[in-house]
């Protein structure tokens, strides 16, 4: 029974303690306060000195430039060309016109002349880029096989000069002018306003050459504004042209819809705190939960103050309740203080700015009464989240500076998921609704940004709610566990020497694989799927389309082979002492062997309209699996290769990596269904694809019970191929197949497959109850049996009786 009257002795304590530091005062409360306040006046200051370096543009061939309308004023742009006609003067403009070879100033003179030099140096090379560009256009690449290559090797030489001389000179932008481009516009316009027939197009003749380097920032800004004002001008010259013509000015854009924006200011306002208060309250919820739950798990051990707690009248959970409590009051307080410091110092730099860029977010009203109420409900189950991870992670670690190596990735983590919701085109469904962090984070952005619907979004409010409540309390029962193990608590320091450690494992094996090393080899798995996925991709879609079936198939088994199997197999060799005990190589009884080929066909149909029943949950499947789906049904293969490949190689390969080595490196401390929970997850994780993530877990459950209570590896191995094979023959069912005799009652075809009517179902729910109590009851191992030594066929038949 726990007692609140300790929780709340270890809560005061813990709070007494963390009040009288004065960082974890500086960085929970005065820091907030003074952050933001400092940051806008920090970019005000900066606003007001900031002046940026006008680039540098050339025009070779300037003075064939049209003088109405004019392109140039001087050495600048003509600023109407800009949508804001200060971006003229961050543009500096060199011609070769001879209205602009005198200048005053020498040093001027002098710049202009070596910035003209270097572009005359690189319209020659441009002009024989373009010049081999136009023989290679030219050429039949077919029969001049040789002529053709030389082109393109000469292409890359002369590209790369080109290259190497723009990253020289002092240019952001070159334009190349073509000679007689003034007569060329000025005819075209006088044809039309004629209205005599044009015949000839003439931008082949005639195109200016632009040059710019997309991987200079300098030069990719300095494009984008002479793209702007030449798209400007030329709409200009457009038209002037209709006007001569005495036609309608609006010819070249027949529709021209005429756009109303119903933007008002507090939806402007609410569009900001949409981004900034999810992505802040994720954060600072998570770092204010960082810095005192090092302070009350490794720093404890470090003052030695750890043993003192531990012989108090409290007891163990009751002490991890109170600091949790503490951690989850300065986690909360946290982001509260920077939310309500960030939206003050908002609003109040908006009143500032006056007339300026900032004006356009509106009057930067706060949000409404009722999202601030759902700031603060959500807040609460995700510092909670945050707190009990931190604090458990704080009590494995064996000091503070290594407390801080195991959150820092939880903090990466956090950030990742941060910048995922911020997208647009993130919003929450019932799939996201149901993930930790992401859910909390997309529903308070919804109820941000759309008051109108947000009615609609409150039905995301429970299950975000109870899925967060659910995460916290798991990561809470972790803290409380890691406290309540002795090694955790009183662990050394050790020293990671690389020589001692691979002969560690090496020569002091134990039978079984430890915990640690069952979750590497899960990482290994992850890894190598996600560093060959491209790589399978590739050689799928470069066979041609008859071929890629058998292609696919053939990857399929390698990846199961290479990927899935050898991992475990290898570590299983190396690490322990017993690969029989690790991968359960044991008989089965005869029971278990039964269970094992009846069960499959008593889930099939409930996982199936299960997941059917979900289509509405999860996202579309990707188009990779689409075409696996696709090869299973594919008529022209033959059946036993779609059987090895999509049932008998998963069968044996995932089994031997998840409810061999795995389940054996997690069941190793002895908590069986804590170890099926674990193999599961991470079966389920490693199909990726969130359909299959969900159906694979919950198998993962059924195939992990029957592995440990038969101790034999066989049942699953069993289990899953007929599972995976009753699922191609259901995708190689014709479409035009009608049950008869009685079947009519059981099954029904529909356009996206066999389907399976409640009847069946319900007789398969019951069977299924029947089975899995009975595997549940089932051990061939009795409590007087020593686990560690191998059973006999003999004496399995006799504790089955028995």
């Amino acid at each position: 029974m726990i007692h609140w009257k300790n929780i709340k002795l270890i809560l005061l304590r813990e709070l007494r303690d963390q009040m009288r530091d004065r960082r974890t005062l500086f960085m929970v409360a005065i820091l907030p306060l003074l952050l933001y306040p400092a940051m806008g006046i920090g970019m005000v200051q900066m606003t007001v000195l900031f002046s940026e370096q006008p680039r540098n543009v050339v025009i070779l061939g300037a003075d064939d430039l049209p003088k109405h309308p004019q392109l140039l004023d001087g050495d600048r742009f003509v600023s109407n060309w800009f949508r804001i006609p200060a971006d003229a003067d961050k543009l500096r403009v060199f011609t070769d016109s001879k209205q602009s070879e005198e200048s005053e100033n020498i040093l001027e003179n002098e710049q202009q002349q070596e910035i003209l030099k270097q572009a005359y140096a690189l319209e020659v090379v441009l002009k024989t880029h373009q010049k081999l560009l136009d023989e290679l256009e030219e050429i039949d690449s077919k029969t001049e096989k040789q002529k053709a290559a030389r082109l393109i090797v000469e292409l890359e030489e002369t590209n790369a000069r080109l290259s190497a001389l723009f990253a020289e000179s002092q240019i952001q932008v070159l334009i190349l002018i073509p000679k007689g481009l003034s007569q060329e516009i000025e005819r075209v316009s006088e044809k039309l306003e004629r209205h005599e027939p044009i015949d000839f197009d003439p931008a082949d003749s005639l195109r200016p050459l632009i040059l710019e380097n997309n991987a200079d920032e300098k030069s990719m800004i300095a494009y984008r504004r002479v793209d702007e004002a030449i798209e400007a001008w030329e709409k200009e010259i457009l038209r002037a042209r209709l006007h001569r013509a005495n036609l309608p000015e609006s010819l070249p854009t027949p529709i021209n819809p005429d756009v109303i924006d119903l933007a008002q200011d507090e939806q402007l306002a609410a569009n900001l705190w949409s981004k900034l208060f999810p992505a802040l309250l994720i954060i600072m919820a998570a770092t204010g939960a960082f810095y005192p739950a090092i302070d009350l798990g490794a720093g404890e051990k470090e003052r030695g103050t750890m043993e003192t707690l531990l012989i108090s009248p409290a007891k163990r959970t009751e002490i991890v309740l109170g600091k949790f409590l503490t951690v989850l009051i300065f986690s909360v307080s946290t982001a509260l203080l920077n939310l309500a410091s960030m939206g003050f110092t908002g609003k109040h730099m908006v009143n500032l700015a006056g007339s300026g860029a900032l004006s356009k977010i509106g009057d930067l009203s706060f949000p409404s009464f009722s999202a601030l109420f759902w700031i603060v409900l959500l807040l609460i189950p995700l510092s909670a989240l945050f707190s009990a991870l931190c604090l458990a992670f704080a009590t494995f670690a064996r000091s503070s500076k290594e407390g801080q190596y195991y959150l820092t990735p939880l903090l990466m983590v956090t950030l990742g998921l941060t910048v995922f919701c911020l997208s647009p085109a993130v919003e929450i469904n019932a799939f996201y609704s149901l993930m930790p962090v992401v859910g909390v984070a997309l529903l308070l952005k919804g109820m941000l940004l759309s008051s109108v619907n947000a009615g609609i979004l409150y039905v995301y409010a429970i299950p975000v709610l109870v899925t967060s409540i659910g995460y916290s309390l798991l990561a809470l029962w972790w803290a409380i566990d890691q406290f309540q193990r002795e090694d955790v608590l009183f662990r050394e320091a050790e020293r990671f020497e690389l020589g001692l450690w691979l002969r560690h494992l090496l020569k002091t094996k134990d039978s079984l694989p430890s915990f640690a090393e069952a979750g590497f080899c899960f990482v290994i798995i992850m890894l190598l799927q996600f560093g060959v996925m491209n790589s399978m991709s590739a050689a799928i879609q470069s066979a041609t389309e008859a071929e890629r079936p058998l292609r696919m198939m053939q990857l399929l088994m390698i990846q199961q082979l290479a990927i899935i199997a050898t991992p475990a197999l290898i570590m299983g060799i190396m690490l322990t002492t017993s690969v029989r005990k690790t991968f359960r190589l044991y008989l089965p009884s005869l029971g278990f062997l039964a269970v094992g080929i009846s069960l499959p066909f008593i889930l099939h149909p409930l996982s199936l309209e299960l997941a059917v029943s979900l289509d509405w949950f999860f996202p579309a499947l990707p188009e990779g699996t689409v075409a696996v789906l696709k090869g299973m049904s594919d008529p022209t293969q033959p059946i036993w290769l779609v059987l090895m490949a999509f049932a008998l190689a998963p069968a044996i390969c995932e089994e031997l990596a998840f409810r061999g080595f795995i389940l054996s490196g997690f069941g190793r401390r002895g908590r069986a269904w804590l170890a099926i929970i674990l193999s599961s997850v991470t079966f389920g994780a490693m199909h990726m694809i969130p359909q299959q993530v969900f159906n694979a877990t919950l198998l993962g459950l059924v195939l992990g019970l029957m592995a440990v209570h038969s101790r034999s590896l066989l049942p699953g191995v069993v289990f899953h191929f007929i599972y995976n094979g009753l699922s191609v023959f259901r995708e190689r069912i014709p479409e035009n197949w009608v049950p008869t005799n009685g079947l009519q009652h059981f099954v029904r075809m529909e356009p996206e497959g066999l389907r399976y009517s409640w009847p069946l179902l319900l007789i398969c729910g019951l069977i299924a109850i029947v089975l899995l109590r009975w595997i549940q009851n089932q051990s061939v191992t009795p409590a007087n049996l020593d686990t560690t030594q191998p059973l006999t066929l003999d004496r399995r038949l006799t504790d089955s009786k028995s």
